[in-house]
């Protein structure tokens, strides 16, 4: 297998220092900002900050610098919600994308995939539908291909989801749905080195471990979760070099295929919890603030950004899209659409459950 061209390496140092550099002269609205959520902040910046690539936190408690778009559409893919804004992330992550559009369909995964939520253009808390996806280093695709005709903005928004998941049964992946290519994308999407977890269905999870009769080496890395029944979840390790990434516990060892899934199919993750009738009121969630992420989000969010967003859409073969380029083999980005979209019920997540996940 052939390893991915690293282009957007930097030492700590470097990576600072160009940070610094991006950032002098930015006018500090932080403190003004200080008591509005974090995820109104983030969620209605427009363009990257534009500087070195660089995650700062957690993949659920963090931000990022130097995000790129990916295309709306290229030779294997499209992205989908455009009106969301969400399909910025790290430059490696966005030519993970690529490579992974082009192997699908090698696999005989239509024309392509189609690319859900990626991260906002500065990363940081979203407004709605995700508790990570903050650093520009997860990304959902579609249990759904990419049609051989493209589809609309309009189609984007309006497409509904498509369940792997039997309605009338309990955790059980719909055999008129499910194929052998489904579970060769999934499995293909986590051979990839720089590809730390896959998430999915804890029902998806069980099909692949009674069926899947390859190598069986990267079974792991793929991990049952609420939801994903529709889409699963790509998430990369912090890239080298990125010093202010603070990366998630390593997967633990085997395939997963053992007392970690069969607690999925249990009552514990799906009962309601047990309410103390003498207990008080809890208080309302206080809201995430700029000032509970990594200080470095704060002067994400005040950085100076790019003239347009042409200027930072990623170009297929790696780089960036110059601004003054008409070589370019994509469209240019299709103005957001303000079409209304639903999101899927939050399931909230119980404490005890295995580690790992």
């Amino acid at each position: 297998m052939h390893t991915m061209k690293k282009t957007w390496g930097a030492r700590p140092m470097a990576t600072a220092l160009m940070l610094a550099a991006a950032f002098a002269g930015a006018v500090s609205d932080t403190a003004f900002a200080e008591g509005r959520p974090a995820k109104e902040l983030f969620g209605g910046m427009a363009l990257p900050a534009k500087a070195a690539p660089s995650p700062y936190g957690s993949y659920a408690k963090g931000c990022i610098a130097g995000a790129v778009a990916i295309p709306t559409d290229g030779p294997t893919w499209q992205a989908m919600r455009l009106s969301r804004n969400r399909r910025w992330g790290h430059p490696e992550m966005i030519a993970l994308l690529e490579r992974f559009s082009k192997d699908a369909v090698q696999l005989g995964w239509g024309a392509g995939i189609l690319i859900g939520d990626i991260s906002q253009p500065r990363g940081g808390p979203m407004l709605s539908g995700h508790a990570s996806h903050q650093i520009g280093l997860d990304a959902d695709i579609w249990f759904t291909p990419k049609p051989q005709s493209p589809l609309s903005a309009q189609q984007r928004e309006d497409m509904p989801f498509t369940s792997m998941l039997e309605k009338d049964k309990f955790l059980t992946v719909d055999k008129r749905l499910w194929t052998n290519t489904h579970a060769r994308l999934v499995v293909q999407a986590a051979s990839y080195p720089q590809v730390e977890r896959i998430f999915v269905n804890p029902a998806i999870k069980k099909k692949l471990c009674d069926t899947w009769t390859g190598d069986r080496g990267v079974l792991g890395k793929i991990r049952p979760i609420y939801g994903h029944d529709a889409h699963f979840h790509i998430r990369m390790r912090c890239p080298e070099g990125a010093a202010g990434c603070k990366p998630q516990a390593a997967v633990p060892p085997g395939d997963g295929c053992d007392q970690s899934l069969a607690w999925w199919f249990t009552k514990e993750p799906w009962a309601a919890p047990k309410k103390d009738p003498d207990a008080k009121p809890a208080p309302k969630p206080r809201a995430m603030q700029v000032s509970d992420l990594p200080k470095a989000c704060a002067m994400v969010l005040d950085a100076r950004g790019p003239a347009n967003e042409l200027e930072v859409t990623y170009r297929a073969s790696g780089g960036i899209m110059p601004s003054n380029s008409a070589a370019s083999a994509f469209a240019a980005p299709a103005p957001s659409q303000q079409t209304a979209f639903e999101l899927p019920v939050v399931v909230p997540i119980p404490a005890p459950r295995p580690a790992g996940w």
